[in-house]
């Protein structure tokens, strides 16, 4: 009875990754359970302030891919600076730049913080287990070389976060919005892109203080860019209503952001 429930669990973890995960969509099932050892899948709670790994250490790679269930976001804060330089939500993964596997081998930095900014449902999926899926499957080895060019993008927008105000928040909301985009994990089926995005986060990755955030959050929602929350138990959700709008003010000057009081 045991043996047919953990075999029931394991389906459904294979049914959950080809419908939600950007790295297995659409993928055979079949094809996937042969090629992932579920017996050392690990399914794991990562838990707010509480590092998960150092990423990017001298000589030193990880074991295992994590995909992101449900929760986050997962932040990579770079140090001593302590800068955002990567933001994962469910739907897409995180690690493959210390695996030693693919841009991985090639691809490092300076030591960083990577921890879960919320509680977080990951699956870890050993790299003998990705090694496989990435040399038996073209699609599979297209999508994971895609994980390394958003994380390059992501940091690109941040590095236009400008001084002035609207244009820094635009900046991060851009790089989600394109990552997430691309991911295929959004937009929601009214239009908007939704993510659960603390002002602190946005403080944080900006380079803002926090009244400063809740200000250009109110403007963009005064003049349509971001929809107006309905009520107070949206928490910290943040909804892009005009992603093509956010592009202006991502490329803007002081004086075309009218919205903006103080110049």
């Amino acid at each position: 009875m045991a043996k047919t429930a953990k075999h029931s669990e394991q389906l459904d973890l294979i049914q959950t990754l080809a419908q939600e995960n950007y790295l297995f969509r659409g993928l055979d099932t079949s094809w996937l359970s042969s090629r992932i050892e579920l017996d050392h899948v690990s399914h794991e709670k990562l838990y707010s302030s509480r590092p998960i790994y150092t990423a990017f250490q001298p000589d030193i790679s990880l074991e295992y891919l994590y995909v992101v269930l449900a929760g986050g976001p997962v932040l990579v804060r770079s140090t001593p600076l302590d800068r955002v330089i990567a933001m994962t939500y469910p739907g897409s993964c995180f690690g493959m730049r210390n695996l030693p596997l693919s841009w991985g081998q090639a691809c490092r930095s300076f030591p960083s913080l990577v921890e879960a900014y919320k509680t977080t449902t990951v699956v870890k999926i050993p790299l003998p287990n990705i090694r496989l899926l990435y040399e038996d499957s073209t699609v599979f080895r297209e999508r994971y070389t895609v994980l390394f060019e958003l994380r390059e993008k992501f940091q690109y927008h941040l590095l236009n976060c400008s001084t002035y105000p609207p244009q820094a928040v635009a900046s991060l909301l851009r790089a989600l919005v394109y990552q997430e985009r691309t991911l295929g994990s959004q937009p929601q089926g009214d239009g908007t892109f939704a993510f659960d995005l603390p002002i602190d986060i946005i403080a944080h990755a900006c380079q803002l203080n926090a009244r400063t955030v809740e200000q250009v959050l109110k403007g963009m929602t005064q003049v349509g860019l971001l929809k107006k929350q309905k009520s107070s138990d949206s928490g910290d959700l943040v909804q892009v209503e005009d992603p093509e709008g956010l592009k202006e003010v991502y490329s803007a000057t002081r004086d075309k952001v009218s919205w903006w009081p103080l110049r």
